[in-house]
Parts: C-alpha cells; sequence; structure tokens
C-alpha cells in the first residue's frame, strides 16, 4: 500500500527554493558570476514583492511605481540577507520591501513636507478610523479615535487634520457642484491697491501737518476738495499761476522729507 506523503506548504505561496543559490552567493567574490546568481535570486522572489506592493495599491499612488519601491526593498533584502543566521529569506524581506514602501509613502507622497510625528499619528488614525467604521458602520468621533488607539484627543485631531492633508488641491482644480469651471483661484482674494493709498497718507501726514496754514489750504482744498486752480486762486485773491507753484513746491518738499525718513 503506497505511502501518502503530504506536501509541505511554505508559509508563502510564491516562495521559491533559493537555498543554495544564497550560500552559493555569499561565497563567490565580486564579478559577473556573483551578479548572475544575485539577479537569479531577485528575479525568483520578485512575485513575492510584486504581492506586497499590492497591499499599499489604494492609497494614492500607481502600482507600477510601487512595483518599483517593492523591488528596490527586494535587492535591499537580498544583498543584505545573511543564510548562516537560519532564517528564512522571506523572514527577513517581506519587513524590509513592507519598510520600504512606507519610506516611499512617506518622504516622498506628501506635496509639502509634514513632520514625521504628524504623518505617524495620520497612520494611527487612519487605522483605528477603518476598525471603527468596520465595526459601527459610521464615522467614529475623536474621543472613540482616541480610546481605540491609546491617543491623547489633540493628537487624534492632530491625525485627523492630516488625513485630509496628504496631497495639494490645485488652484486651477474646478470646484464640486460647479458647472461654470469656478476653481478655487477664483474665490480668492487680491491685494487691495487702496492699502498702498493708506502706507503713503500715513507716511505724508506728518510733514503736510508741519507746512505754513496757506499751503495747507491749498492742498487740502485741490486734493481733498477736488478744487481747481483757478477757484482756489479766486478764493484767495492770488493768482492761479501763483498757486500753481505753491502746489508744486508744497509736493516736492513733502515728497523729499518723506524720502528722506524712509533712507
Amino acid at each position: 500500500m503506497p505511502t501518502s506523503v503530504s506536501a509541505k506548504h511554505h508559509p508563502h505561496d510564491d516562495a521559491p527554493d533559493t537555498a543554495d543559490d544564497f550560500r552559493r552567493l555569499a561565497s563567490l567574490p565580486e564579478g559577473q558570476q556573483r551578479d548572475t546568481v544575485r539577479e537569479r535570486i531577485v528575479e525568483a522572489w520578485l512575485p513575492m514583492a510584486d504581492r506586497l506592493a499590492g497591499r499599499f495599491r489604494s492609497r494614492g499612488e500607481s502600482f507600477e511605481d510601487l512595483r518599483q519601491v517593492a523591488a528596490l526593498g527586494l535587492v535591499k533584502a537580498v544583498d543584505r540577507y545573511d543564510p548562516e543566521r537560519g532564517n528564512a529569506f522571506e523572514s527577513y524581506a517581506v519587513p524590509t520591501i513592507t519598510g520600504e514602501i512606507k519610506r516611499h509613502f512617506r518622504d516622498h507622497m506628501w506635496t509639502l513636507h509634514v513632520p514625521r510625528r504628524v504623518q505617524d499619528l495620520r497612520n494611527r488614525v487612519r487605522f483605528a478610523v477603518q476598525d471603527l467604521q468596520t465595526v459601527s458602520g459610521r464615522r467614529p468621533s475623536a474621543a472613540e479615535i482616541a480610546e481605540h488607539a491609546d491617543m491623547s484627543e489633540a493628537d487624534v485631531r492632530v491625525g485627523l487634520e492630516a488625513l485630509e492633508s496628504f496631497t495639494a488641491l490645485s488652484l486651477d482644480a474646478e470646484l464640486p457642484g460647479s458647472d461654470d469651471g469656478y476653481s478655487l483661484s477664483d474665490a480668492l482674494g487680491s491685494a487691495d491697491p487702496a492699502l498702498d493709498t493708506v502706507v503713503d497718507r500715513e507716511a505724508v501726514k506728518p510733514r503736510i501737518a508741519a507746512l505754513p496754514e496757506r499751503e495747507r489750504a491749498i492742498l487740502y482744498m485741490r486734493f481733498f476738495g477736488d478744487m481747481t486752480q483757478s477757484r482756489i486762486a479766486e478764493q484767495l485773491g492770488i493768482s492761479q499761476m501763483h498757486v500753481s507753484r505753491l502746489i508744486s513746491r508744497c509736493c516736492h518738499r513733502v515728497r523729499e522729507q518723506v524720502l528722506s525718513d524712509v533712507a
């Protein structure tokens, strides 16, 4: 009667048998032969790296980019693995590849630089929200997240804000619900040109106050009363030419004094 031998299943379905190649790799000096063995090992383990990359494909990064990052992590794992320690390669490679992918998200996917602590808070809050929503079917409160993730509510609020800050919104992006192409840039204000007038007015105020009374009156009538030079001359009983010279002289003096103050 034939003996039934059960197949020994590997912890990873796509795990190849590369133990001999790793021992050979460790014994070979740098050169073409060693590079060939190294490439053969990397190629054999690529399916596992692709599977690990697939776990992160719903986080806003293209799968092809994730595959490249995972492949880079696999290469690092192959180069650093020591078969003499007796541990299976995948037990070392899985955390190495996963860590490389997480570093990619941490260092390259944020539009703006965000402190490491805030990134960690975001991840803890995100996982807590997913767990709680799975159970309750609703979005949890900050207090519920804090209790579930063993965090303070202040840290939870920071993490929640970071959840909405992973990517930046283009100013040219059309706002939701807009049918006429209305974008965020259309809602932004612009610098008020009157602010320059305020600055200039405050700068000349003490210099105008120091002018003789008649010159102050002429400037007031011309620039605040909107009177013509002819009307000013008629009211003061002087010629229009005299009024013109006084205005020009006063404006020039005030301007030079203000520029001197600035200098």
